[in-house]
Parts: structure tokens; sequence; C-alpha cells
């Protein structure tokens, strides 16, 4: 036990300065370039208040003046990417201790999406993967880490043309036994969707959705998980 302490305790120490944030999206497999199209916060320190509107865009997202906006296709792929410090190699992309979820949620702004705060009831989550497989305990964080630091989401097609936030987000749930433990890294990028349809998706308000109690934010992992689920709830294909 003592020994099983010591090692959390060691892990938590190596992962405390492991912090990384979203530097990238592609577009159908085109690079944009480092922190084009994003909301950059002024550190890569994770959120830990559910409550905080820093869980909506991360520091400093609620606005997004100055932010170049990516036009993008209906249906088409984006792929996030996320690094510890401005490169691309000579480390993990993320902290291989930061075990968690990866989600991708999209909100309609009402005009531009450089003006929009995200606020209320207007995200939809269009992907989420935690624990990919018990047996081994790997996390949607080591597939991200495998990848170089990317994960992808296909945009559905029937949303409705228009200016658009995309909010990727990394749980990590390395100190999650307690709250508040479990870390938000959370990149947010301004898009323009054009052509699309007429869908009216299901919509949750972030924050507000998510709770301390949650399963998925409250968890521990060194535990032998069998299962886990993410907070937010069921993903919206389309």
């Amino acid at each position: 036990m003592k020994l099983a302490l010591a090692s959390l305790i060691a892990l938590a120490a190596t992962c405390a300065n492991a912090h990384f944030t979203m530097q990238y999206i592609w577009i159908n497999g085109v690079d944009q370039g480092q922190n084009v199209d994003i909301r950059v916060p002024p550190n890569n320190n994770p959120v830990t208040d559910v409550t905080s509107k820093d869980l909506t865009c991360n520091v400093n997202g609620l606005s997004g003046s100055g932010v170049s906006t990516a036009t993008v296709p209906a249906g088409a792929t984006i792929t996030f990417e996320w690094h510890q410090h401005d490169q691309r190699t000579g480390e993990d992309a993320i902290s291989g201790g930061h075990k968690g979820a990866v989600q991708v949620y999209v909100a309609k702004a009402p005009s531009d999406a450089a003006s929009f705060d995200g606020q209320g009831a207007v995200w939809t989550k269009i992907y989420s993967s935690g624990l990919v497989d018990p047996s081994s305990q790997e996390w949607a964080t080591d597939v991200v880490n495998t990848n170089g630091g990317k994960h992808s989401v296909t945009l559905p097609a029937s949303l409705p043309a228009g200016q658009y936030l995309l909010r990727a987000e990394i749980i990590a749930l390395h100190v999650a036994q307690s709250y508040p433990g479990a870390q938000f890294y959370i990149g947010c990028a301004q898009v323009n969707i054009s052509g699309g349809g007429s869908a009216s998706p299901p919509k949750i308000a972030i924050p507000g959705a998510y709770k301390s109690t949650d399963p998925g934010i409250t968890v521990n992992i060194y535990n032998n998980l069998q299962g886990y689920t993410a907070p937010g709830g069921a993903v919206w294909s389309g």
C-alpha cells in the first residue's frame, strides 16, 4: 500500500509540469499552421473548476478578436494537434502519465465566430473516446500520443452553414480521485462551414453540463477500471 501510494505521488509530481495546449488544426489533411484560427491561452495550464467560464474555451478564450476564421466545407475532416511545448519532436506530444478522455464539441455562432463567447446551451458533442481497452488500460490520450499529438473528427455534413467554434478537450484523470483533480485541456478553433444541411442537434452548456460528481470527472483510474463514462452526454452523429 505504501509503495502504491508512493508511486502515485511520484507520478503526480512527474506530471505536474507536463501540461500541453492545442497548437494546430488540419482541414482535410492540410496543416493550417501553428496557432492559426485558434484562441491561444496565456499558458499550458489546465482548467480544474467545472463551474468556471474558462471551461468554455480556456483562459481568456471568451473572445476571438484578432483570430482568423478558417473556411471549412461541410463534412470535412478536422484534425487537432496538441503539444507540451512549441515543438513537434523530441518529446511526447502530451505526457504519457496524463491518461484520460478526448472529446470534441461544436457551437454555431449567432453571427461571427470571433465575437462568440460560447455561453449557454450551444454546444453539441460530435466525438468522444475514453477508456479504449480495459484489459491493457489504454486510454484515448495514449492513442493521441501514438499519433504525434493528433486526433481527428468528421464534421457532420448536416450541420447548417455558418460560423462555428470547434472545442477540443482532453480530460487528464491522473489525479482525479477527488475534486478538483481532473485536468481539462481545452482548445477552441474558429471555422466558417460552407454548404451543410439543416440539422438542429442537441445542445448543452459548457460550463453548466459538467458536475464535480460526474463519474467521468471524479474517478480513480488506478483500480483496474473496466468502464468509463465521459461527461457531457452522448455523441451526436448528425
